[in-house]
């Protein structure tokens, strides 16, 4: 018997379980990212998005539930490596004037990861005629922009520079 084709529902739900455990992982890094971090703008920026990433986590599982799924994760070995280089950037440049600059870099690998996933399911649940779920995920999209374009002016205006 041949196996079922995947539909773009498959995918839709695939990649929501992907950013879900994405999700997890990032609420977890976060706190480790504000305690490493000098710059106390840099500091509050993480905290303020760890807050943010409990929002996000919570209108993941609404959409969860819109679909009558569990809301679980499965697991991401992109955001896996993207939170293991951060990792390896605060140890390897501890004590060393560029590590804002390389926690920064490694806070914004992580923000275009998620800025990519969230505009791929909103699109998704768009055109699955999902439109509350669309809602949803479009709140959490603009919030990573959001995060992304302060991290760009924190590094602009006051991290890259003092790292070099």
């Amino acid at each position: 018997m041949p196996a079922k084709e995947k539909t773009l529902n498959d995918l839709f739900l695939h990649t929501l379980k992907d950013v879900y455990y994405a999700e997890k992982q990032i609420l977890k890094a976060l706190p480790k990212m504000a305690k490493a971090t000098e710059s106390e703008e840099l500091k509050q920026a993480f905290e303020t998005h760890r807050e943010e990433t409990e929002g996000q986590i919570e209108r993941l599982e609404q959409v969860f539930e819109m679909l009558g799924k569990a809301a679980r994760g499965v697991q991401c070995e992109a955001i896996n490596g993207i939170i293991e280089e951060g990792k390896e950037v605060m140890e390897d440049f501890a004590d060393s004037e560029a590590l804002d600059a390389g926690i920064l870099a490694a806070a914004q690998a992580v923000e275009h990861y998620e800025i990519t996933r969230y505009g791929s399911l909103k699109t998704w649940a768009q055109e699955l005629g999902m439109g509350d779920a669309a809602r949803l995920l479009d709140q959490t999209l603009q919030e990573e922009k959001k995060t992304d374009l302060l991290l760009t002016k924190l590094a602009e205006a006051r991290v890259n520079i003092k790292a070099a």
